[in-house]
């Protein structure tokens, strides 16, 4: 069995996309899972910047991390709650060594029927 999960594209645009994720647990969790593959977003941007983040999440963490040789960690989601980044510019990418820019996934203590339900906002 694997964890049962979904990815949902809310809007894209020229500039910003809307994503919305969800995943039921079966117990093995996902580790650095790819959600936001940049180079299909208009105009292949290098890089986004994490706006707002709208996140449910039950019994476990969810680690957003940009993808580079070593990931660079940009947000732990636990809970439920409501992140605006806008008023300063977001939170962007550290365009380490590696930088694909793509946006990942990693649970952290998850357990037999753990859920989340996270919705990002990205500019580029």
């Amino acid at each position: 069995m694997a964890d049962l999960v979904t990815s949902q594209i809310i809007f894209n645009g020229s500039k910003r996309t809307v994503r919305a994720f969800t995943s039921v647990s079966d117990g093995v969790g996902e580790a650095a899972v790819q959600k936001v593959d940049i180079s299909t977003l208009t105009g292949a941007p290098t890089a986004v910047r994490i706006m707002k983040v709208w996140y449910d999440i039950v019994g476990m963490s969810v680690k957003v991390i940009f993808d580079h040789t070593t990931d660079d960690t940009s947000l732990v989601l636990a809970g439920q709650g409501f992140l605006d980044f806008s008023s300063f510019g977001g939170v962007p990418d550290p365009a380490s060594t590696g930088a694909t820019g793509d946006s990942m996934f990693t649970t952290v203590n998850h357990g037999v029927s753990d859920t989340y339900t996270i919705v990002l906002e990205l500019e580029f």
